[in-house]
């Protein structure tokens, strides 16, 4: 059997790839911070389907949470074939407007949430010379968004690194890929009016906007053999939207 960690695990687009892999057969460790309740609700719903599952509490922006939760996903599962890096948060405003505890909030989860969980894992999957790590950006990290300047940044940033450890690691058989999503369907968007959502959708060539589900397909894709020639990507369920 082959097991995962999901960072951000317990909603959204982490849920759909927990699911997802479950549905897969993969044992699935989702990690939460605040929605314990919805975390354990999931875990309840993947144990259903068979699969060894257990939720984990970690502030991914603290290097020793981090730490402490590969750990102890390490010592239940015995194994992590695959890192799931997709805790996030978003912000909308002018960049004037932003204060410097937003902005280094926002690079704490985005980024060095991501860099803190592949340091975690690093030290198994590169004793085992095998593993996946998936990570999340967004489509505004390949292009950028008016009022979204300072999340643009962070999931650039989140791009550039998935393509420079995928270089890395490489030659140690264990690889790196980004999935950029589009306009998707979660909370994260619940900002956005529906007259924004049906713009959003008129702008896209496929005419709609897109599904967690739809995403979680692209990870567990990149997560699993299927894949086992990709490294150093960038996938973008994005509709058209951004080619």
């Amino acid at each position: 059997m082959r097991y995962a960690l999901i960072t951000g695990g317990s909603r959204g687009i982490g849920a759909a790839a927990a699911r997802e892999l479950a549905r897969r057969g993969w044992g699935v460790a989702v990690n939460y911070l605040n929605s314990e309740d919805r975390a354990n609700s999931l875990v309840d719903e993947l144990s259903a389907l068979g699969v060894p599952a257990m939720a984990v509490r970690a502030d991914v922006a603290d290097e020793s949470q981090a730490g402490a939760m590969t750990a102890r996903v390490l010592d239940t599962f015995g194994r992590i074939d695959a890192l799931v890096c997709s805790a996030g948060i978003s912000h909308v405003g002018l960049i004037s407007q932003i204060g410097a505890e937003d902005w280094r909030r926002l690079f704490a989860v985005n980024v060095d949430g991501v860099h803190h969980c592949c340091r975690a894992v690093l030290p198994h999957m590169l004793e085992r010379k095998a593993g996946s790590i998936v990570t999340l950006s967004s489509m505004w990290g390949q292009v950028g968004a008016s009022c979204e300047a300072a999340y643009s940044a962070t999931k650039g940033a989140v791009i550039a690194y998935t393509r420079a450890l995928a270089k890395e690691l490489g030659p140690s058989n264990i690889r790196v890929n980004c999935v950029a999503p589009g306009v998707i369907d979660t909370e994260m968007n619940a900002h956005l009016s529906p007259d924004d959502l049906a713009a959003l959708a008129e702008e896209t060539p496929l005419g709609r906007i897109g599904t967690a589900e739809e995403t979680a397909k692209v990870i567990a894709f990149l997560a699993g053999e299927e894949s086992s020639f990709l490294t150093g990507q960038v996938i973008a369920p994005n509709g058209g939207l951004v080619v």
